[in-house]
């Protein structure tokens, strides 16, 4: 089994649990990790045997840039179902989506949710 990643896409997308988030916006970080063989793609230098990462992120984007979501849970649940429907070569996924400097009182890095799909 080989591994693709794209790591650390970046986004300032319009969801939040408070309203004041949904309405200025926050920074999110994207990866996706993807688990398929792609053996045929290394061999033959074709992108038909392997995860086109542009159609992947363009996923990613239309999920960041659609309907307002209150929680990165739905979010990272819309993109790996999106994801692993698209990508049939794909047997194992994970998303981890990252809100940046999430509204805490305590300075915070980020909050994180790490979803897996499996075929």
């Amino acid at each position: 089994m080989d591994v693709l990643t794209l790591a650390g896409l970046q986004y300032h997308a319009h969801h939040g649990y408070h309203a004041e988030e949904r309405k200025e916006g926050n920074s999110f970080e994207v990866d996706l990790t993807f688990y398929a063989d792609l053996e045929a793609a290394g061999a033959g230098d074709e992108l038909t045997h392997t995860i086109d990462y542009q159609q992947a992120e363009e996923t990613v984007r239309g999920v960041m840039e659609g309907p307002s979501q209150k929680l990165i849970e739905t979010l990272a649940t819309k993109m790996g179902d999106r994801l692993f429907n698209q990508f049939k070569i794909a047997q194992k996924l994970t998303v981890c989506v990252r809100k940046i400097t999430p509204p805490l009182e305590t300075k915070a890095a980020h909050a994180q949710i790490v979803r897996t799909w499996k075929r």
